[in-house]
């Protein structure tokens, strides 16, 4: 088959909701570890904050049926080639280093953080 051929994989992945309690507070800390620009954005009755994204994506968001937690499905955001700043930002933004950075083996390396609203995330890079 040549690769012209190839059939496209998607992702089973195609957007995720982080739970946030003070959406404000949330873009900060997402915009500060990340080194991104997280936009606000919404409608009539609700706000989002917006993480840049190419095939899958996802946002900060106030839900009454959806609280922060630490326990659930693990969510990896990319910080490939500055993880070490991005773990050193999490505490400077309200935030807790809860596993430093790690190998995970040939995945490349993760910390394990409590973000500024309390939910359990991981950082990745290669």
């Amino acid at each position: 088959m040549a690769n012209s051929d190839k059939i496209k994989v998607k992702s089973p992945v195609v957007w995720f909701d982080i739970p946030c309690v003070d959406l404000d507070r949330a873009i900060c800390f997402y915009s500060a570890v990340l080194a991104v620009e997280v936009k606000k954005e919404g409608g009539p009755g609700f706000s989002l904050g917006i993480l840049p994204h190419s095939d899958v994506g996802g946002c900060l968001a106030v839900m009454d049926d959806n609280a922060p937690s630490e326990r659930g499905p693990l969510i990896y955001l990319n910080c490939d080639g500055r993880l070490e700043a991005a773990v050193a930002a999490v505490e400077r933004n309200g935030g807790r280093v809860l596993e430093p950075k790690h190998a995970i083996g040939p995945h490349g390396f993760r910390a394990i953080i409590k973000d500024s609203e309390g939910n359990r995330l991981a950082l990745h890079s290669n």
